[in-house]
């Protein structure tokens, strides 16, 4: 008996320790996303997701992509180790393709009523968007190469 109530006291003491790294995770996240926004990558609110990519409150039966680029939008968290995995190759991505596609970053910590109303379960979770098309979605981490070929067939269409 003491054997689980210490296994349970240690649990919690594990728990409690990376939720209080958490916080100093979120402080970080948001220098990290201003710096990501100079280096490409978009970070989105909803009230931005809402004006620049569709806004599915005003119209909720029909997808309507809003932007004038094609657009990769990186449903993600902070504390996520293959959205850690990624996230270089995205800025990368946003250099390559600068000019010829957005993408955007939702932290789904920060925008759960986004995350609920696109189904978000699992992340990463990567939103496809071309222009006059319907989204393609895919989840989890992929390599570079993979993206590539998603940026040129599904969103270039070269």
């Amino acid at each position: 008996m003491r054997k689980i109530i210490f296994t349970s006291v240690l649990f919690a003491v594990a728990l409690t320790a990376c939720a209080g790294n958490n916080t100093k995770n979120n402080s970080e996240e948001n220098k990290t996303s201003k710096e990501q926004k100079k280096m490409g990558t978009i970070h989105l609110t909803k009230a931005e997701f809402l004006s620049k990519v569709a806004n599915y409150e005003a119209n909720p039966t029909e997808w309507k992509y809003l932007g004038d680029k094609p657009c990769i939008v990186d449903f993600y968290a902070s504390w996520c180790g293959p959205c850690k995995t990624i996230a270089p190759i995205l800025e990368d991505l946003a250099n390559e393709y600068n000019g010829q596609i957005y993408i955007y970053k939702v932290d789904t910590e920060e925008e759960q009523d986004l995350a609920a109303a696109f189904g978000i379960r699992s992340i990463p979770t990567i939103l496809f968007c071309p222009l006059g098309e319907a989204p393609q979605m895919a989840q989890g981490a992929m390599p570079k190469q993979a993206f590539i070929q998603a940026i040129k067939e599904v969103l270039l269409k070269k």
